[in-house]
């Protein structure tokens, strides 16, 4: 484990069932904990988050330059949000083969044909990278950027004192000290609160937590479009969900979100930034001269943000579409194939891409997916905590997240900040999956 734990430690059996202990009591004593699968709903039952037991190292310098590039990814896709011509450009073929998309990609049409109401804009997202090591030196490269319902600044705020403790507990002072402090929850909720402010609600903050059907039932607009839900006007709309199918269970939940869209309060995320956050958007980006359209005259931004893609490349039908296909069924080890969804679990590897392609290599449905070069991070070894699951040492790869929280009034950019990190760590056996899904769990940066 370069620069991080020794492997004596890593070995020393009866000293990590200790600390496994420790570990899952310091958690829970921090309040990191989350409900247990058997009572999802239930506030009594609840056990720690599942997380690592040691911190994972990562180089300082990588760090440095995502928090340094993470202000620019807000400004970029604040920019592309506003900025329909480039979206129908980049989403014209998908829309054409993905309903979910073409549905979203509607209502941004109908916004657009109203009008656009409310001049606040509230971004909260969360640029997340792997560190690959395929040819010499770490090189910080990105995944994916979440505009939408970018999870885990809660838990990642307490993350840091869990592991000082075990680290002390270990008698590894020094490593302990190399943990800096992380609260991207404080600099989300200051962002949340300064779209409330500018709005000029004249009550106390105060949320309410609703389903799409809900909003339906008891949503209304007044005649200057303002939203009331039960008799409350809502200042901000903060979207936890809505960024799968699998979120709007009938055409009610369709309803309600395009009510809200067309609503006077302020949207996290408005239906454009949500748009601007799918995959092939992402891979529109990586295209020569694309970055200059949204940085003009600022070739340092440019390099810096290209600086950190990986290899993204299009599928769609002609020519390119066609060498990306032959590629991938060439050498499908070295890609990730990419679908227009979040929320982690939905990529596809190896020999399925094969499987995949070779069915839809001739039809537009191939259109619905990007190509990415599959990064390639130097696993380390670590222990993953979970309730109920034995601990053992393996292989692991990590994720590094940096939250982004930017609010633009009319013209004005009011915040442009990264207000923290997230590190999520998984056991290389899994190509996909995130820590909801049972497979990757939290994990904090040992700088070196």
């Amino acid at each position: 484990m370069a620069e991080g734990i020794p492997r004596e430690l890593l070995m020393n059996t009866a000293l990590i069932n200790e600390l496994v202990e420790v570990a899952k009591d310091t958690a829970v004593l921090q309040g990191f904990l989350v409900r247990i699968k058997e009572s999802p709903n239930s506030t009594e039952e609840v056990t720690h988050a599942p997380i690592t037991l040691f911190p994972t190292p990562v180089p300082k310098a990588l760090f440095l330059q995502a928090i340094a590039v993470q202000t620019h990814y807000n400004t970029l896709v604040d920019k592309i949000s506003q900025d329909p011509e480039f979206l129908q450009e980049a989403l014209g073929s998908t829309i054409a083969v993905d309903d979910f998309t073409a549905r979203l990609f509607k209502i941004h049409q109908q916004v657009l044909k109203r009008g656009r109401l409310q001049s606040i804009v509230l971004g909260l997202n969360r640029s997340d990278y792997m560190l690959d090591q395929e040819d010499g030196p770490s090189s910080l490269k990105q995944i994916e950027i979440n505009t939408f319902a970018a999870a885990s600044g809660g838990l990642a705020s307490r993350m840091p004192d869990v592991h000082r403790h075990i680290l002390k507990v270990a008698g590894r002072l020094e490593e302990s000290q190399r943990i800096i402090d992380n609260n991207p929850a404080v600099g989300l909720a200051k962002a949340v609160a300064k779209a409330w402010e500018l709005y000029g609600s004249k009550r106390n903050i105060a949320s309410i937590r609703k389903y799409f059907e809900d909003v339906s039932e008891s949503g209304k607009l007044d005649e200057d479009k303002r939203l009331f839900i039960d008799y409350q006007e809502v200042a901000v709309i903060y979207f936890r969900n809505g960024y799968s199918p699998q979120n709007y269970k009938s055409e009610k939940a369709w309803e309600a979100r395009l009510m809200m869209e067309c609503s006077l309060a302020v949207k996290c995320p408005d239906i454009s930034t949500h748009l601007a956050g799918t995959k092939k958007v992402q891979q529109v980006l990586a295209e020569p001269g694309v970055l200059e359209r949204f940085f003009p005259d600022q070739p340092q931004v440019v390099d810096q943000v290209r600086a950190t893609f990986a290899g993204l490349y299009t599928l769609d039908m002609g020519e390119e579409g066609d060498k990306t296909v032959a590629m991938a069924l060439a050498t499908p080890d070295r890609f990730v194939l990419k679908p227009q969804r979040e929320g982690g679990g939905n990529n596809i590897y190896g020999q399925d891409i094969c499987e995949l392609l070779g069915k839809v290599k001739n039809s537009a449905e191939r259109m619905a997916y990007i190509l990415m070069d599959k990064i390639q991070p130097v696993p380390t070894q670590n222990y993953l905590l979970r309730r109920g699951k034995p601990h053992k040492i393996c292989n692991c790869i990590t994720e590094l997240g940096f939250f982004g929280a930017y609010v633009r009034q009319g013209k004005d950019m009011v915040m442009n900040n990264c207000v923290g990190y997230l590190l999520k760590t998984k056991s290389s056996e899994h190509p996909d999956g995130g820590v909801f899904a049972g497979v990757a769990v939290l994990d904090t940066a040992l700088l070196f």
